[in-house]
């Protein structure tokens, strides 16, 4: 008896075994590295969207099993969404895509990591309500795989600038930034950022009227913008609204950097690439800048920042100096550094009309 109750339990146990193999068999070698997906195919198309009448590129990539994936926009070293599918590997036939730039430049795929990275350069920054990304699951009927689809909305063409060289006759909003209930930075032995802002910013306005051109400025004394006491969202969109107002043909926000390390130096030019032409304003204006105030150059970079993206026109974010290292600060309100830094704003512009105008 007990001979026969130890054959049948062998038996169970090679069963379990067998089935076992044949289950482990059964999983795609895509399963099989850690229980990762494989991305094996990408599809693309041009689509219009029925109700919007929106333009769009649609990008859709089969992987073998369910998987998670989300989707980013960051604005360096270009404009690009980054899509993250979570525990996929790539297929050999999956090749990295070239497109005409309308919606879409180029894709490439990333899969140095445990997730596949798909980086899709675009021509120009786009909202988050511009692109979708999202999984579909297998359909038997339709014989069609697990899916990750990436929607993109084509980006509304910038407005038609025709730039003429020179300042004359030119309208320029000046944003001295900060002013009123907040004084912004303030360095090390207590001169205010706002202060030093103002100061270039009336300087600019008169070289930029002497030469012909109409300056606006989104504040002329120490004041808030908005009102006191306004959110941080208020008082800059009434910033951009000054100049999207008047329609002026360029935006020059001035401000004064800071860090936690005093060491920290140098001039920055910031911008946010909306139409063809910020790229060309921030490296123009960076250059006259570092000329004039002859301080490290840590060059023209894309940044995100609401002034400079809420303008309709090219717009620029200039950080004169780090208030917070005490040399820079003494140089800040220094009245002769304010004028030179001026100077390089206003010889920036004239600069960039000047390139603009040949880009016509």
């Amino acid at each position: 008896m007990r001979k026969i109750v130890l054959l049948t339990l062998l038996m169970l146990v090679m069963a379990s075994l067998a089935s076992l193999s044949a289950a482990a068999a059964a999983i795609p070698s895509s399963q099989s590295r850690g229980g990762s997906m494989e991305l094996s195919k990408v599809r693309w198309a041009n689509h219009t969207e029925a109700l919007t009448g929106t333009a769009m590129l649609r990008m859709v990539m089969d992987v073998s099993g369910p998987v998670e994936a989300s989707g980013i926009v960051v604005n360096e070293p270009t404009p690009r969404l980054v899509v993250t599918i979570k525990g996929t590997t790539l297929g050999k036939q999956v090749e990295d895509l070239t497109f005409d730039g309308k919606v879409v430049e180029k894709v490439s795929f990333d899969t140095s990591g445990k997730d596949t990275k798909i980086l899709v350069d675009l021509p120009l920054m786009v909202q988050p309500n511009d692109y979708k990304v999202f999984t579909l699951p297998k359909d038997v009927k339709a014989n069609k795989p697990f899916r990750v689809v990436v929607d993109i909305n084509k980006p509304l063409s910038p407005p038609d600038f025709s730039f003429t060289p020179g300042l004359k006759d030119k309208v320029i909003t000046i944003d001295p930034g900060h002013g009123g209930s907040d004084p912004g930075a303030i360095g090390p032995s207590g001169y205010q950022e706002k202060s030093a802002t103002l100061a270039v910013a009336q300087n600019v306005k008169s070289l930029l009227e002497k030469a012909g051109a109409t300056v606006v400025m989104t504040r002329e004394d120490d004041r808030d913008v908005f009102g006191p006491n306004a959110s941080d969202v208020d008082e800059l969109k009434a910033r951009s609204t000054v100049a999207n107002n008047r329609k002026t043909d360029v935006f020059v926000s001035i401000h004064c950097d800071s860090f936690s390390d005093r060491s920290a130096n140098g001039t920055t030019t910031y911008y946010y690439q909306k139409t063809l032409y910020d790229a060309m304003l921030a490296d123009a204006v960076q250059t006259s800048l570092v000329d004039a105030g002859n301080l490290l150059d840590r060059g023209a970079k894309q940044a995100n920042f609401y002034v400079i993206k809420r303008t309709r026109m090219p717009a620029v974010l200039v950080e004169m100096a780090f208030i917070s290292n005490p040399n820079e600060e003494k140089l800040l309100s220094s009245p002769d550094f304010q004028k030179k830094m001026s100077l390089g704003i206003v010889r920036g512009l004239e600069r960039f009309f000047s390139q603009a105008a040949k880009l016509n």
